[in-house]
C-alpha cells in the first residue's frame, strides 16, 4: 500500500482512485506541484514536488532518509512526498 509522508514526520496510509495506479493530477495534489520521480529501492518510488526546494518546502525527515540511503549523497527532500510500488504510477 502507498503512503504519504508528511513534513511533520507521520505518513498516512492512501490507494489510487481507480485502485491500480495514481493518476498525475491526484500525484499533483499529494506533493503540492510538478512531479518529480525518484527510486528508493528497487521496488519503490518516491514522487516529490520538482520545485519544493525553490519554494522553500520543509525537509521532509522519512523521505530524506531514504533517498540519502539509496543514493549515498548528503543532499535531502522537501514536502509531503509519495511513497508507492513502481507498478502504481503509469
Amino acid at each position: 500500500m502507498a503512503k504519504i509522508l508528511r513534513t511533520k514526520g507521520i505518513w498516512e496510509d492512501v490507494q489510487p482512485k481507480n485502485g491500480t495506479d495514481f493518476q498525475l493530477d491526484e500525484l499533483q495534489t499529494i506533493v503540492g506541484g510538478y512531479i518529480e520521480i525518484k527510486p528508493v529501492n528497487e521496488r519503490e518510488i518516491i514522487c516529490m514536488d520538482e520545485e519544493g526546494k525553490v519554494k522553500g518546502k520543509d525537509i521532509n525527515i522519512l523521505a530524506t532518509a531514504m533517498f540519502q540511503a539509496y543514493y549515498n549523497t548528503k543532499d535531502f527532500v522537501v514536502g509531503d512526498v509519495l511513497l508507492c510500488y513502481k507498478e502504481e504510477i503509469k
